[in-house]
């Protein structure tokens, strides 16, 4: 991990944390201790579990992907494809919630209540969930707000940014004082049998866990700093976006968000 990584907070930890995959800079260590349980990955170096695990991230063409971090209330829950086709869910906790479909340049969001009280002040935000109660609102990706909330669903963004170069810059500490990736204890998550990964560095505490049995897919990746954690959460790897779309008897135009809006600035 480089200075970049040098976080203050477990959301700009999370958002390095991609680098542990990559893991270009980290000292590869041999197996050691009792290795059952670790299948096929026994014998095996964290750097070389590592270096398989982002192989197969990059390699995937769709997956699910949820985050959520203790010092944001913001929660992803997408499936998402490199074709960016996604459907899911964005939370901003107390703010409200949104699902989101999207198929090429073509984007539906349902608002729910609370998200339509936090945009609209007093009666007009609960006319609005009133009025819009299991409506999607559609566009298309050239609306600003549409082409905002739907960067979430770049999977090849994400790919390249865990692929990305880890090398360090100017005035980083040198290679020799890189922390070290080391291997846990085998345990379990959401059913599936994982290998912990542990970097430590500056107080920042990242653990990826690696898939044992089938391909050693990257399951979960976690940060802990200051008190806060992060948690990026992998699943369902290779399993297509659906891709049903809302009738057009359960949709209103963005416009109408955006009516709404500028009408409250103009108060």
């Amino acid at each position: 991990m480089t200075s970049r990584c040098r976080a203050v907070t477990a959301t700009a930890a999370l958002s390095c944390g991609a680098a542990l995959l990559a893991g270009a800079a980290c000292t590869g260590v041999a197996a050691a201790g009792d290795p059952d349980g670790e299948g096929d990955l026994a014998g095996k170096s964290a750097q070389q579990i590592s270096d398989t695990a982002l192989h197969e991230l990059v390699a995937a063409h769709s997956l699910r992907l949820r985050t959520r971090t203790s010092a944001d209330p913001t929660e992803l829950d997408l499936t998402l494809d490199r074709a960016g086709n996604c459907t899911g869910a964005i939370s901003k906790g107390p703010s409200g919630r949104v699902e989101i479909i999207k198929h090429g340049t073509q984007v539906w969001m349902k608002p729910d209540a609370a998200f339509w009280k936090s945009q609209l002040p007093g009666s007009k935000g609960e006319e609005a969930a009133a009025k819009y109660k299991n409506t999607f609102l559609h566009g298309t990706t050239h609306d600003d707000f549409l082409h905002s909330l739907s960067e979430a669903c770049d999977l090849t963004a994400f790919q390249k940014s865990a692929a990305g170069s880890d090398e360090p810059p100017s005035g980083a500490p040198s290679p020799s004082r890189t922390p070290t990736l080391t291997k846990g204890r085998p345990t379990v998550h959401e059913g599936a049998r994982v290998l912990p990964l542990v970097k430590k560095a500056d107080g920042v505490v990242q653990t990826l866990y690696v898939a044992i049995d089938g391909k050693h897919y990257p399951l979960k990746l976690t940060a802990e700093v200051d008190h806060q954690t992060g948690t990026i959460l992998l699943s369902n790897y290779g399993t297509p976006v659906p891709a049903t779309t809302p009738a057009p008897g359960d949709t209103a135009d963005i416009s109408a968000l955006e009516n709404l809006l500028q009408g409250t600035r103009g108060a």
